[in-house]
């Protein structure tokens, strides 16, 4: 194994040091804790948009931090969610009086702690709703869930959501249209080769050389099949007909997609897999308002990606559409 650390031990402390020495003018680390906040946070008159998650998965969760998407994210040790003192940390850094709302992602652990600390943060005075996000097709009830998996579709709801309490939405409001992009959103990953544990030099699991994953989650997870490699048209072609039909999908019908890389696979790959996306929803009718491409959701350096897609309606578009200065997702 190779990896470009010094102890694996101090592996997050160092990159959260990192991340915020990169973008000291727009985020900063609530001191003793793993929490990236805007730098102007608590920002005055708006709600909390509070994220994050297990380390690993990078940019995100802190890469969506800045103006027009999250106010704080909060990171746990890899692959493992943060604790419930972390994330009250993050609330009450970016609480003015406005309320808070929590974006968490379907995982056990996540959900469990991030409920702990709004639970904690309640006692405190402060208003705290949550929305947990649920977009993998793939697999229901899987080792790390009950229900389906939240994967790169959060990177929607962190957009739609920041956008909307960056304009002044009300708690309910902001949360309105979490719900809306959790509703509207779905996903589905595919795994060429395993990523490598940093605390340990294993694989998080084991594939032949000739095989992949579909619908593998961004922990390693298993998906719904392993078979053989082949086209990426062919792989293209069966995450988009298993995402499409959970959306319900008009002629008429707009929406958003993101091609997202797992950690190793080139953005050359990843324009091939979305030619043939966009193949087949040109072929269905389907219009695309807008299309990402890149790096948003990995899982350490696993190679493979994941096709997300969002059916907008008229406020899901304005907020896409909407500027951010985070450094992950700048518009």
């Amino acid at each position: 194994m190779k990896k470009l650390i010094n102890d694996s031990n101090d592996i997050i402390s160092e990159m959260l040091e990192g991340i915020v020495s990169a973008y000291p003018d727009s985020m900063r680390q609530v001191e003793g804790t793993t929490c990236i906040v805007r730098k102007d946070a608590p920002v005055k008159n708006k709600v909390a948009v509070v994220s994050g998650g297990g380390s690993g998965h990078e940019p995100a969760h802190a890469g969506f931090v800045g103006k027009g998407m999250l106010d704080a994210a909060v990171a746990g040790e890899v692959f493992t969610s943060p604790t419930p003192d972390q994330v009250l940390e993050g609330i009450k850094a970016t609480d003015d009086g406005s309320g808070v709302l929590l974006v968490i992602k379907n995982y056990t652990g996540d959900v469990m702690n991030y409920e702990m600390a709004a639970e904690l943060a309640e006692s405190e005075g402060i208003n705290v709703e949550q929305v947990v996000v649920n977009d993998d097709v793939a697999v229901e009830d899987s080792s790390f869930t009950t229900g389906r998996r939240g994967v790169a579709g959060t990177v929607f709801v962190h957009k739609l959501a920041g956008a909307k309490a960056e304009a002044g939405g009300s708690l309910a409001e902001v949360k309105g249209v979490a719900d809306n992009v959790i509703a509207n959103v779905r996903s589905m990953g595919v795994a060429l080769s395993p990523c490598i544990m940093p605390t340990t030099g294993e694989p998080g699991f084991e594939l032949a050389e000739d095989e992949v994953e579909m619908g593998v989650g961004i922990h390693g997870e298993p998906g719904i099949e392993t078979k053989k490699l082949t086209s990426a048209d062919d792989i293209a072609e069966e995450l988009t007909e298993n995402v499409l039909p959970e959306l319900e999908l008009n002629a008429s019908d707009e929406v958003a997609v993101m091609v997202n890389g797992m950690g190793a696979t080139p953005e050359m790959e990843l324009y091939v897999f979305n030619r043939k996306v966009q193949t087949i929803l040109a072929d269905k009718g389907i219009k695309v308002h807008e299309t990402i491409v890149g790096e948003y959701m990995t899982s350490l350096e696993m190679a493979g990606c994941s096709l997300t897609v969002l059916k907008l309606d008229d406020e899901l578009k304005e907020l896409l559409d909407a500027p951010s200065k985070a450094p992950a997702f700048r518009k």
